[in-house]
Formats: structure tokens, C-alpha cells, sequence
């Protein structure tokens, strides 16, 4: 059996897995495979097994009937937008998850908020540098958070999480989704709102909605228009959830002032792409939900998942 583990980045995956006792050989992907259909099946045509990290390499319909050999899908966490669970169940191709944790990408949310309310994008630097580059001591004002207004844009598991610590910051914390009640709103101390409020209020609007058909573009220019001249927008869910080239030209008239992005319409985003180069843009290369904690979840999962596989007792089965 022929295992590929893609998209490695750190090249940790074998480091945080006893992959030595699955009956096949692992084979460990650290670069990217590209976006390039013809490339991607042509590097895993020979494979049985594939585990994919997150959503870094779609599998698509057209890719999954490129790859006649492929068994067994393996994707970390429960859910992946980008597998077509369809397809592989037409193709007789099993898709298992594996757990993971809820806390990674809140923290990181709030690194990015924190990062953006005292504009570290600017001012962060190692203590040799300052003078020597010609920089200014100090070059800007930050924004405190007390006192301010944090919009919750989807208040679930992360969205209430996030709400709890806005609220641990002394921030009035507003919260909006189609779906949300008073009471689940009132359970982490936020106020329900309408959409058209939630954009008005937020001094900080963070994004956490599941990204679907009815929640694509959800962010366009229309609501983007109505943010406060100076606020910050933070998206660490999914991208397609805010237009892309709306919030470059919102960037441009200051509302939003900031937007602090983890998540971007094509990954990794790239060289020379037109968020790179607008005004207030703070990003960061999809790290929600990187941690070593998290990525052990995630491979040990792996592994079970094809051993159970193997012996013919499939877990944790997406398709």
C-alpha cells in the first residue's frame, strides 16, 4: 500500500505519527503541488492512500476520476469544502476524517486582532533593526479595545469562543447570523443584531461563518460601505465569504481601514497579487489552524484512519 502525505509544509508529518505501523510505505509531500490539474494526478496516480491537510489540495470530480488507483481519502478534521464527497462515493472511493481542535484558530483570530488594534504589521521588529534600517522608534497609534465594539459575524463554536475573550477584554460584544437567537447570542454575553447594525456598530468585525452557496460573497462592497470609516475586518474562515476585489477598494476609501486576513481565494496566494499591495492589509499565510498540538491531532487521526482502513473497519467515514 502507497501512502502520499501532502502538503507538509513544515515537514513534521512524520515526526507526529507512528506511520511505521501502517501495513505501506509512506511518501511525505513538503512543497505544494500546484494548481495545475494534469500536475496533481500525475504525482498521485500511483497511490492508494492519500491524506490531505485540510483544504490546501482540492479533489475535485475531475481530479478524483484521474486517479484510478486511489482507495482511501483521508482529509484532516471533519469537513473539507474541497473534496467532492459525491464524486469519490460514486468512484467507490472511501473519504474518512480525523479530529481536531476548536482553539487554534481562536487564538489565532485574536492574534490577528491584536496584531491589527496596535498595527504590529508596521511596528514589530527585532530590537537591531530599528536605526539601522532608518525606521522610525514609533510610527503609529493604536487602537485600544476596552470600551470598543467586536461584531461576532457567525456566532457557533468559534464564533462564541472568540465573543467570550472580546469579552474578557472589556469589548461590548454584538453577534449576527441568519439563523442566531437572543438566547444562544445572550449564553457568551452578546446582543443579537441585525446585519445591517452588526456592520455599523463593529469598531472589529471578525468573520466566522461556514462558508456555502448562502454564505458566498456574503461581505460585498454593499456591506463593506456600511463598516465604520476606521474599523478592522478580520477573516480568518473562509475567504469567499468576503469579495475579494470589493475589500481592495474598500481598503482604498479607509472603510474598513484594516482588514487582518488568514484565508485567501487561491492558496498560496500568488507572487504579486493585488491584496499584497493594498493599504492595511495584515496577513498571514492560512495559520489558523497550524500548531504542533493541532497537527498531531491531526496525523495520529491519519494513521488510525488507514489502519482501521486496512483491517476493513473504516472510521470516521465522510463518503
Amino acid at each position: 500500500m502507497r501512502i502520499a502525505v501532502l502538503d507538509d509544509y513544515q515537514d513534521v508529518a512524520r515526526s507526529l505519527a507512528d506511520w511505521e505501523s501502517l501495513p505501506g510505505d509512506a511518501v511525505f509531500f513538503t512543497a505544494f503541488l500546484g494548481h495545475d490539474d494534469d500536475a496533481v494526478t500525475a504525482a498521485l496516480r500511483d497511490f492508494e492512500v492519500v491524506v490531505a491537510m485540510r483544504e490546501r489540495t482540492p479533489f475535485t470530480a475531475a481530479r478524483l476520476a484521474e486517479l484510478p488507483n486511489l482507495k482511501l481519502l483521508v482529509t484532516t478534521g471533519m469537513r473539507n469544502a474541497s473534496i467532492d464527497l459525491d464524486a469519490a462515493r460514486d468512484l467507490g472511493i472511501t473519504v474518512c476524517g480525523t479530529a481536531g481542535s476548536a482553539t487554534a484558530a481562536v487564538e489565532h483570530a485574536w492574534a490577528l486582532i491584536l496584531a491589527a488594534a496596535r498595527r504590529l504589521d508596521v511596528e514589530l521588529f527585532s530590537t537591531d533593526r530599528p536605526r539601522a534600517a532608518g525606521r522610525p522608534w514609533q510610527q503609529t497609534l493604536g487602537t485600544g479595545l476596552s470600551g470598543k465594539t467586536l461584531g461576532v459575524y457567525g456566532l457557533g463554536k468559534l464564533g462564541g469562543q472568540v465573543a467570550l475573550i472580546g469579552k474578557a477584554f472589556g469589548m461590548r460584544v454584538i453577534a449576527h447570523s441568519q439563523n442566531l437567537t437572543a438566547a444562544r447570542a445572550a449564553e457568551v454575553g452578546a446582543e443579537l443584531v441585525a446585519k445591517e447594525e452588526l456592520l455599523a456598530r463593529s469598531d472589529v468585525l471578525t468573520i466566522h461563518l461556514k462558508l456555502s452557496e448562502r454564505t458566498t460573497g456574503v461581505v460585498g462592497a454593499e456591506e463593506l460601505a456600511r463598516m465604520k470609516h476606521g474599523s478592522i475586518l478580520v477573516n480568518t474562515s473562509r475567504s469567499a465569504i468576503v469579495d475579494t476585489e470589493a475589500l481592495i477598494e474598500a481598503l482604498d476609501s479607509g472603510t474598513p481601514a484594516l482588514a487582518a486576513l488568514d484565508v485567501f481565494d487561491v492558496e498560496p496566494l500568488p507572487r504579486g497579487h493585488r491584496l499584497l499591495d493594498a493599504p492595511g492589509v495584515i496577513a498571514t499565510p492560512h495559520l489558523g489552524y497550524v500548531t504542533e498540538d493541532q497537527f498531531r491531532i491531526f496525523y495520529t487521526g491519519a494513521v488510525e484512519d488507514i489502519s482501521a482502513w486496512a483491517a476493513g473497519t473504516p472510521v470516521n467515514m465522510l463518503a
